[in-house]
């Protein structure tokens, strides 16, 4: 069964190389790499072409991500799709493994596996396996943004197609918006074990870093439609209703540093989808705030626990040694 490896690049000559290589040296046999350049300006396309027949590419103007993905998308002719940013890189026996696993599944449209975080600092480079934790019910894994980055997954082709691939005009938040159409739309998904996939985090300078305030705006949509959809249907359980406010909880979390204002919108969103909502609850993932914060938020709110936490943190680093 024929994988198509598609790798969107723009202005990434220091890491397409790498990716391109990883894609090559798949162990799976019935593979095609396609890369297309997105009108980069640096020397990406020269090294794109060294890579002569081994690969497909083409290259055009800037359009974007999304419209890049687009374009790999139709260029295609695999039944399965492994998307692969060209400043990260898969491990050798990734689509081979994901790939047999299927064979143990029922029939899915999305095969998610684990994802390898690799961070880039001046202290060196350091890797952390980002875990899935139970329940495997993608509807809570979307919304506490647990489904993995967008190398993480094999993509059925026709499922991608039959929902109109990814969304040209989505700032941040890519593969998310992509993930709940899809379960809109009734498409499969299927939990695998396995890890493959390096996310290379090497730089600031994103959407998803350096315009947080966005990101939250567009999470909270993802995270509203999805209640919204499951509600209206009847499917909206305990279960998930606490991970759609666990995960707005921890947004406004965030969002106090910088934004109160949004902060306590947020909050008031929260509390309109469930006025007894309590950070108490046992929700996957853990990250949940320390015992006095969440007596304060019994006693006091938001709020007041947000507000003493600050006093509490100002206290700290006042009366710590020099």
């Amino acid at each position: 069964m024929l994988v198509s490896i598609l790798i969107p690049c723009f202005n990434a000559e220091r890491w397409v190389a790498q990716a391109i290589e990883s894609a090559l040296a798949q162990t799976w046999p019935e593979k095609e790499v396609i890369v297309v350049d997105d009108g980069s300006a640096d020397g990406s396309r020269e090294i794109i072409q060294r890579f002569g027949d081994r690969i497909r590419w083409e290259s055009g103007p800037n359009r974007g991500g999304n419209p890049t993905r687009n374009r790999l998308l139709a260029l295609a002719r695999g039944e399965w799709l492994q998307y692969l940013d060209a400043d990260d890189y898969l491990l050798p026996d990734k689509v081979a493994a994901q790939m047999n696993y299927l064979t143990t599944q029922p029939p899915t449209d999305v095969l998610y596996g684990l994802v390898t975080k690799e961070d880039w600092t001046d202290s060196g480079v350091h890797q952390v396996l980002q875990q899935i934790p139970e329940p495997h019910d993608p509807w809570i894994l979307l919304v506490r943004w647990y489904l993995p980055q967008t190398g993480g997954p094999l993509w059925r082709k026709a499922a991608l197609e039959a929902v109109g691939g990814w969304k040209a005009d989505q700032p941040c938040c890519q593969e998310h918006e992509l993930y709940l159409r899809l379960l809109l739309a009734g498409k499969r998904f299927t939990y695998c074990p396995l890890n493959g996939a390096i996310y290379r985090i090497w730089s600031l300078n994103t959407v998803c870093h350096r315009d947080q305030p966005r990101v939250r705006q567009r999470r909270l949509e993802i995270t509203q439609r999805a209640e919204d959809f499951l509600r209206d249907r009847g499917a909206l359980t305990p279960v998930r209703r606490d991970a759609v406010n666990m995960a707005r909880f921890q947004m406004a979390r965030l969002a106090w540093r910088h934004d109160r204002t949004e902060a306590l919108a947020i909050v008031e969103q929260l509390h309109r989808s469930d006025p007894d909502f309590s950070p108490l609850t046992n929700q996957p993932g853990g990250h949940h705030p320390p015992a006095t914060y969440r007596l304060l938020w019994r006693l006091l709110g938001f709020r007041w626990a947000e507000t003493v936490g600050d006093w509490m943190r100002q206290f700290r680093r006042t009366s710590s040694p020099a």
